[in-house]
């Protein structure tokens, strides 16, 4: 048998598992539905946090993030917001946007629709229970989609929100790593604002653990109050995800 004949159809099927690899992780890939992964705008910094809510650590970030005018992005998981609803709707009313990230965080590149609907719909409720409202956004746990994803998310009307940096606070042996971790920011925000690009960061943090409740993320929070006052000297206006999309900042 030609060897051509059995080559082609692999490195068809190589191509396409590549492909979906792509689409179903890369912050950047629209594949499997049309995401957020910039700000429209070199001055907007949009600071985000997953797996929350925390009463370990959120509340100390709520207070930093007022010290500085910094409103924020935070994604919750399903079964935190119903442990801690007067959190989640503290969090909403310090003036941050909540968004849905899913009932238990799985990977849901490897769900079927159903469970993917179960996971989205159980947080969509308990958001609107806690704050009278339902999400507008949505961030996949691990960035992870499939084909299914965009339609549920569609159907709830809600945009899917990802990142241009996520420095791995989750794992940070200590604050002066995470420190140099997020130097891209401001390395990247003074190239962009030099050069008159037309966009700006997204920076996907954690004020909690998918695993369990209480996580010590005080690495995370120390990092930020080294960052926040040197950013906005910057000249970096911070914003929620919302915002992030609004019109531009002069």
């Amino acid at each position: 048998m030609n060897p051509w004949l059995i080559g082609a159809p692999v490195a068809a099927l190589a191509s396409a598992a590549g492909l979906a690899a792509y689409g179903g992780a890369s912050a950047r890939a629209q594949l499997f539905g049309s995401t957020i992964f910039r700000t429209n705008s070199p001055r907007k910094l949009a600071i985000t946090f997953d797996d929350g809510p925390n009463p370990a650590i959120t509340p100390k970030l709520l207070d930093l993030l007022d010290r500085y005018k910094a409103p924020s992005s935070f994604f919750l998981i399903g079964r935190y917001i119903r442990e801690c609803p007067e959190l989640a709707s503290e969090i909403s009313a310090r003036g941050h946007v909540i968004g849905n990230h899913t009932e238990s965080h799985p990977n849901l590149f490897w769900k079927r629709p159903a469970e993917i609907r179960v996971e989205l719909r159980l947080t969509h409720s308990a958001i609107r229970n806690s704050l009278g409202a339902p999400p507008k956004w949505f961030r996949p746990p691990f960035g992870f989609r499939n084909p299914w994803l965009a339609a549920e998310a569609r159907e709830l009307k809600m945009r899917v929100a990802m990142w241009t940096l996520m420095p791995g606070d989750w794992r940070a042996p200590s604050a002066e790593w995470l420190i140099r971790r997020m130097l891209p920011i401001s390395d990247r925000a003074q190239r962009s604002l030099k050069r008159g690009a037309a966009t700006g960061e997204i920076l996907c943090l954690h004020d909690g653990n998918y695993r369990e409740q209480g996580a010590n993320r005080e690495h995370t929070v120390t990092a930020l109050e080294h960052w926040l006052p040197r950013w906005r000297d910057l000249g970096l206006e911070f914003v929620t995800i919302e915002d992030a999309v609004s019109a531009p900042a002069p």
